[in-house]
């Protein structure tokens, strides 16, 4: 073979990807690890406080996506060998701790969250590694730990609970499976809760592109009842005995439905199965939220909205969706503007070239006006992720912006979505 030939194949060669895969079963066993932790601080410091680890019946997530390719959410969590000191698993989330900290209060007191993390089971003792990003987007380690895997005090006990099948379409290993839990329904609710259930899944499934890859897809209910019914409404002075202790006014904000303690979301969802956690909460009360690769929650039977309130919790929840709506409450302490947003669906324009730059028409102005003639356009309209100046949204309306009128997710948003179903299932 002659010189150009080879520089050629070597062309050719590299033009082409090059993956480095962890294979599943070399490294981990077919159930998982939960690692419960405290995650504390105020708007200037944060920390982490180990609680302890349990052992998971089930592992729900992809067994062949275990190290994701760019990094996502306001957090990382990665697990090395200890021995080879090789990454063998990595995923990016979002946390409660996180938006509470861009509060007034987070300026006045610290405050300590109780969170958890899942991961598959290692063969072998890992180190665990927190990242969190700054407010100049970077990540920065801030806390790692040992774990040896065969430890005895790695919890084995469980809370079981009843579980029931919503949809089924085949093994979790290369499904999207979703588990949703019950808040706020008594003992004698619990065919309300499975009817609640139902119409939940009928909702995301009306939506596209959930509707064109339902296949994809598999939803299970775990029944944990209530002492009480409903939700803590504290503007209201309404406090209610419940498994979650949810509550409305969540950071002052009236519709902002929240729980504090993930540890005990975790402990109940981990009777299935799941990638994701959605609670339905009994009542008709106009709230929700949704924060990436954590927990979504909204009301089971807002007239009108549930469905659009359920779909846009979990576009937060799934896909890592921003808000495309500004109501001007926001500060610069949550969306700096001489940083890029990590959203796929919001920028600053800082490093566009990296979201939807190249999804645009040629002759599409950037910014674009708001404007009738660029009313069906996709484009870069200001006004997004809470604040009306120097953050920019692909369309004028979209599912993450309002939901008068409005039935479809913008083509961003899609894309972000169809990218996480097929990371999941493969």
């Amino acid at each position: 073979m002659n010189t150009r030939l080879i520089t050629l194949f070597a062309l050719i060669i590299c033009s082409f990807p090059i993956f480095s895969k962890t294979n599943y079963s070399d490294l981990f066993q077919p159930y998982s690890m939960r690692f419960d932790y405290y995650r504390c601080g105020n708007s200037n410091e944060e920390k982490i406080y180990i609680n302890g680890y349990a052992k998971e019946p089930f592992w729900g997530g992809s067994k062949v996506n275990l190290i994701e390719d760019a990094p996502r959410g306001e957090h990382i969590v990665k697990i090395y060998d200890l021995k080879s000191g090789d990454l063998i698993f990595s995923q990016g989330h979002n946390s409660l701790f996180q938006e509470w900290r861009t509060t007034p209060e987070a300026k006045k007191i610290s405050k300590s969250f109780a969170e958890a993390f899942t991961f598959p089971f290692p063969k072998n003792d890992v180190r665990i590694e927190f990242l969190s990003r700054t407010k100049k987007g970077d990540y920065v380690s801030i806390f790692s730990t040992d774990i040896n895997v065969n430890s005895y005090f790695i919890k084995q006990e469980r809370s079981n609970y009843d579980t029931f099948e919503i949809l089924n379409n085949g093994n979790y290993a290369n499904k999207v499976d979703i588990v949703i839990l019950p808040e706020g329904y008594t003992k004698d609710q619990m065919e309300q809760f499975k009817s609640d259930c139902k119409e939940f899944a009928d909702a995301i499934f009306s939506f596209s592109p959930y509707k064109e890859n339902k296949a994809k897809f598999n939803v299970r209910g775990v029944w944990a009842p209530s002492q009480e019914s409903g939700p803590d409404i504290p503007g209201e002075g309404i406090w209610r005995n419940t498994v979650f202790n949810s509550q409305f006014y969540t950071f002052d904000s009236e519709r902002y439905l929240m729980i504090d303690d993930f540890q005990k979301i975790k402990e109940v969802a981990g009777n299935v199965p799941y990638d994701f956690i959605y609670i339905l909460t009994n009542t008709t009360k106009y709230g929700g939220g949704g924060i990436f690769n954590f927990f979504a929650i909204g009301a089971s039977s807002n007239p009108g909205l549930a469905a659009k309130v359920h779909v846009h919790e979990f576009g937060h929840l799934f896909a890592g969706l921003g808000d495309e709506y500004a109501d001007g409450t926001s500060t610069e302490d949550l969306y700096p503007l001489n940083v890029e947003p990590w959203e796929p669906n919001i920028t600053t324009l800082v490093d566009f070239d990296k979201k939807w730059k190249n999804m645009l028409n040629e002759k599409t102005p950037v910014p674009t006006p708001i404007e009738a003639k660029y009313e069906k356009t996709l484009g870069v309209f200001e006004g997004g992720g809470y604040m009306n100046k120097g953050i920019y949204r692909p369309v004028q309306k979209c599912l993450m912006r309002e939901f008068g009128g409005v039935d479809d997710f913008c083509p961003v948003c899609n894309k972000a979505i169809i990218n996480q179903i097929e990371w999941i299932c493969k």
